[in-house]
């Protein structure tokens, strides 16, 4: 019985599940949008809103715990010096999940982008730029 087992495996190993997880929260503060798989991106919020919470305390203690799930100096300096500030005044909810209709191209795979929900005035401008051209 799986009562009170949460979590999705993903089809991995717990080392593989533990890596693509670090991989794809280094990669979301880095770009602070990214694309994966539905499960993927659910999976990440919870990671990724731990992340932002972490960079609302701003402590040594905070920031080492955040090296250690990032493992990058400089994910860890944006974390903490720009994507933190964005939500001093907000209780929660730091990422969404946009589900596409489309499915992956291969596999049929449902698709999501998770993305923080207030971006940085630079990402925005530029979608705006786009959108207009």
């Amino acid at each position: 019985m799986r009562h009170r087992n949460s979590g999705r495996k993903l089809g991995r190993t717990w080392e593989h599940r533990k890596a693509l997880m670090k991989n794809m929260a280094r990669s979301l503060v880095e770009h602070e949008r990214i694309r994966t798989t539905e499960a993927k991106a659910k999976e990440l919020r919870i990671l990724a809103d731990k992340l932002v919470t972490m960079a609302l305390v701003d402590s040594l203690h905070a920031r080492r715990q955040a090296y250690s799930i990032l493992g990058s100096h400089h994910s860890v300096q944006k974390l903490f010096n720009e994507i933190g500030p964005r939500f001093k005044d907000v209780p929660g909810g730091y990422t969404r999940v946009v589900k596409f209709g489309i499915p992956r191209v291969g596999d049929s795979a449902p698709m999501a982008m998770i993305e923080f929900t207030r971006l940085a005035e630079s990402a925005t401008a530029e979608e705006a730029g786009k959108s207009e051209e």
